[in-house]
C-alpha cells in the first residue's frame, strides 16, 4: 500500500504516514456516501445541528494538541495555529444558527400563487482542501455541507494529511458511517474525485487547478465552489497614518510566511509618504523572528515545502534582475525565507502579476489616486484589497473603485460576523459564509400552488 509521509518543514522530521487511497476504491467510497445521504438529510436541519454541535467542545478540548500538530505539519507559528482553532470552536454555535436561517423555506404570495422556496441538499459533496489553514479550510467546506444535508468526501492536502484526518476525527460517533469520509492522495486522487459521481465540488487552491476542476465538472454540469487565491493590493494614500499602514502591511504580508490567499502582495504608496512608509515597513520586517513554529518567539515559520520556497526565491531573484531592489530581508536557509521588502517593483514583473504565496512585500510608488487604483485593478485576481487613508469620503471612494470581492478600509479584508468570504474575477466562483454563502451548498427548489 502506498503511503504519504508527513514531514515537519521546520526540522525535516517525519511526523507520520497515512495510506494513500487507491484510485480504484474512489467510486465505491462515493457510492457509499450517496447511499448514506438520504437518511442524513431526513434528520432535518435541527436534527443535523444537534449531531454537529458537539464538534465545538471536542475541538476546544483538544485545542493545544491540534495547534501543535498544525505547527509541526505545516510550520505555522503556534499562536496563529491556536487562533485558527479557537475561531472555529467559538464560531460553531453562530454558524449553526446562521445555516438554519439560511435553509429555512422562503414563502412568496402574490394573491394568485403561493410559492415556497426550499433549500435542499445536493447529495454528495467532494471537498478538496489546501495546506495553509489545514483545519479551518476543511471546516469551511465540510461543516456547512454536512449541516445542509449533504454527505462529504474530504481530500485534505497531501502536505497536511494528519491535520485533515484529525479534523475528520472530531466527527467520530456524531455522524453515521459514510456521511463523512476522508481520502488521501495527491493530484491523482483529486482528479479522480472530481470525475466521480459527486454532485458538488468545493475546492480551495490555485487558480490553475480551479480552472481544471471547473472544466472537468462541466461535463456533468456539477456544481462548484472555488476559492482560487489572490494577489491582494494595499493602497496607502498621502493622508494615511503611515505607521499604522506599515504595521498592517508587515503583518499581512508576512503572517503565515505569506502563505495566505489574502496576504498583501502588492503595495501602492503615494510618493509623499513613500520614504516614511518603506522605512517603517523595513523596521517591522526586521522585528519578525523567523524560526520553528513551536518556538514562542517565532513570528514567521517555514515555507511548507521546497517547491514553494523555490518559487518564492525565483520570483524575488527575477524581480531584482529586472530592476527591483531588496531593502529588507532577501535571505533564505533550508525552508525559511526571511521577510523581504522589495521596492521599485514595476507592473510588468512576474512578481507583480503572479501569486507569490511567500513572505514578500512589493512596493510601488504612485503619484495619485487614479494611478493607484489602475495598478491595483491590473490583475486577473480579485480576492481582497485594502486602502489606508484618512477616515473620509476620498478614502472610501478609492476603496469603492477596487474590483476585489472584499475591501478593507484602514484594516484587513475580514468583515463583520455574517459577511461572506467572496472573491471577484478569477479569485473565485461561488463563495463561503453568510446566508447566501451557505446556500451555495444547496439546490433551490420552488413549490407553487394556486390560491
Amino acid at each position: 500500500m502506498a503511503t504519504l509521509r508527513s514531514v515537519n518543514p521546520s526540522t525535516g522530521d517525519v511526523l507520520g504516514e497515512v495510506e494513500v487511497t487507491p484510485l480504484d476504491q474512489l467510486d465505491a467510497i462515493v457510492a457509499r456516501a450517496r447511499a448514506a445521504q438520504p437518511a442524513w438529510a431526513a434528520l432535518g436541519v435541527a436534527g443535523r445541528a444537534a449531531r454537529l454541535a458537539p464538534v465545538a467542545g471536542r475541538l476546544a478540548d483538544r485545542l493545544d494538541e491540534l495547534a501543535r500538530l498544525i505547527s509541526r505539519e505545516m510550520g505555522k507559528p503556534i499562536r496563529e495555529a491556536q487562533g485558527e482553532l479557537r475561531a472555529i470552536a467559538d464560531g460553531v454555535p453562530h454558524e449553526l444558527a446562521e445555516i438554519a436561517a439560511a435553509l429555512a423555506p422562503d414563502v412568496l404570495d402574490d394573491g394568485k400563487v403561493r410559492s415556497t422556496i426550499h433549500h435542499d441538499p445536493f447529495g454528495v459533496c467532494a471537498a478538496i482542501t489546501p495546506w495553509n489553514f489545514p483545519v479551518a479550510m476543511p471546516h469551511w467546506m465540510v461543516f456547512p455541507a454536512l449541516a445542509a444535508g449533504n454527505t462529504v468526501v474530504l481530500k485534505p492536502s497531501e502536505d497536511t494529511p494528519l491535520c485533515g484526518a484529525a479534523y475528520a476525527a472530531l466527527f467520530d460517533g456524531l455522524v453515521p458511517a459514510d456521511v463523512l469520509t476522508v481520502v488521501h492522495g495527491d493530484e491523482a486522487q483529486g482528479k479522480a474525485l472530481v470525475a466521480a459521481d459527486v454532485d458538488l465540488i468545493a475546492f480551495t487552491g490555485s487558480r490553475a487547478a480551479g480552472k481544471q476542476i471547473m472544466a472537468a465538472a462541466a461535463a456533468g454540469l456539477k456544481r462548484v465552489i472555488l476559492e482560487l487565491g489572490g494577489k491582494d493590493p494595499l493602497i496607502v494614500l498621502d493622508t494615511a497614518d503611515v505607521a499604522r499602514a506599515a504595521v498592517f502591511a508587515a503583518r499581512n504580508s508576512f503572517r503565515n510566511a505569506g502563505q495566505m490567499c489574502v496576504a498583501t502582495e502588492r503595495i501602492y504608496v503615494h510618493r509623499a509618504v513613500a520614504d516614511a512608509f518603506v522605512d517603517r515597513l523595513c523596521a517591522e520586517a526586521a522585528r519578525m523572528t523567523v524560526g520553528d513554529g513551536l518556538a514562542d518567539a517565532t513570528r514567521v515559520g517555514p515555507m511548507v515545502n521546497a517547491r514553494q520556497r523555490d518559487h518564492v526565491v525565483r520570483q524575488v531573484a527575477d524581480a531584482v534582475a529586472r530592476g527591483a531592489r531588496i531593502v529588507a530581508g532577501g535571505d533564505h536557509r533550508d525552508l525559511f525565507v526571511t521577510p523581504t521588502v522589495l521596492v521599485d517593483v514595476t507592473p510588468e514583473m512576474p512578481i507583480a502579476r503572479d501569486e507569490t504565496f511567500g513572505p514578500v512585500a512589493c512596493v510601488t510608488v504612485v503619484d495619485d489616486d487614479d494611478q493607484a487604483v489602475a495598478l491595483a485593478n491590473d490583475t486577473r485576481y480579485g480576492l481582497g484589497a485594502s486602502v489606508f487613508g484618512a477616515d473620509d469620503d476620498r478614502t472610501a471612494a478609492v476603496a469603492r473603485r477596487l474590483t476585489a470581492g472584499m475591501i478593507g478600509i484602514n484594516q484587513g479584508v475580514y468583515g463583520a460576523r455574517g459577511t461572506p468570504w467572496v472573491g471577484a474575477r478569477e479569485s473565485g466562483y461561488g463563495f463561503h459564509g453568510s446566508r447566501d454563502g451557505h446556500r451555495n451548498f444547496t439546490q433551490t427548489r420552488v413549490l407553487s400552488r394556486p390560491q
